[in-house]
């Protein structure tokens, strides 16, 4: 009674904060944990990559044209449709790819791994509890009318938890979104701001309703732009370094060529 505990989750984040500032935790666990708590009420509809953004194999591609799609986005894993894109067939494995140089007369269909579908509404707890029991990384999300809305993968789920997680295709941030390089180049964030970059490198970039630069770009080039695609724009030539979710994450800036 003279000390009660946390009636709410507010309540409950509060006292973690409170158990921070009395150096009970630490700042990193702290967050961990807060993820956990908020995590309770998110489900795959609300982190998923929506199904416009997906990186989708055809199974009739040819093999030089599947090698270039997984080089360029740098996943390891891909659903695979047939016809139509809402037709799954299954996922394929980049590292199973090998197999098909080995022995071509192999059939792409018989290196594909089971598909699993979830609703857009399952819960996060859940779904994590899924991918660990069955041993899948990747889940495709399915709105209320049976159609693809997106994809899920376990590092999705986990960033919820342990906030960003960078692989070894990614680039490592500092604090700020334009930095030079040592080639006399610059890597800008995608978020950056247009007016931003107008600024740090005189130029003025087209006037329109996108914010930032990842966005201008995208819109310019027409399509969700892929690593290593480069675009010209206000005599600077822009670079894709790395996206994420189909979004840019970082360009690589430099004057282009006369």
């Amino acid at each position: 009674m003279l000390h009660p505990g946390p009636d709410s989750r507010d309540e409950l984040i509060e006292t973690l904060q409170e158990a921070q500032d009395n150096d009970v935790i630490g700042q990193q666990s702290r967050e961990m944990l807060e993820g956990v708590i908020r995590m309770a009420d998110m489900t795959a509809g609300d982190v998923m990559v929506a199904a416009p953004r997906m990186d989708l194999i055809n199974i009739d591609a040819p093999f030089d044209e599947l090698i270039h799609l997984i080089i360029d986005t740098a996943h390891s894993r891909f659903p695979v449709y047939e016809g139509n894109k809402e037709n799954i067939l299954g996922i394929l494995m980049a590292k199973d790819l090998l197999k098909l140089q080995r022995a071509p007369e192999l059939n792409i269909k018989a290196l594909l791994r089971p598909a699993v579908f979830v609703p857009e509404s399952k819960g996060l707890n859940q779904l994590l509890r899924d991918f660990r029991d069955n041993h899948n990384h990747l889940a495709i999300v399915i709105d209320e009318f049976g159609r693809m809305a997106g994809l899920i993968t376990i590092e999705d789920v986990l960033e919820q938890i342990v906030g960003e997680i960078e692989d070894e295709f990614d680039i490592v941030e500092d604090e700020g979104d334009i930095f030079g390089l040592s080639d006399h180049t610059y890597r800008v964030s995608g978020d950056t701001a247009i007016e931003r970059v107008n600024e740090a490198f005189k130029v003025m970039l087209p006037e329109t309703d996108f914010e930032t630069i990842g966005g201008l770009v995208a819109h310019e080039i027409g399509h969700v732009p892929k690593r290593g695609e480069h675009h010209v724009l206000a005599g600077l030539q822009f670079t894709v370094l790395h996206t994420k979710g189909g979004a840019v994450r970082w360009f690589k800036v430099s004057p282009a060529a006369a």
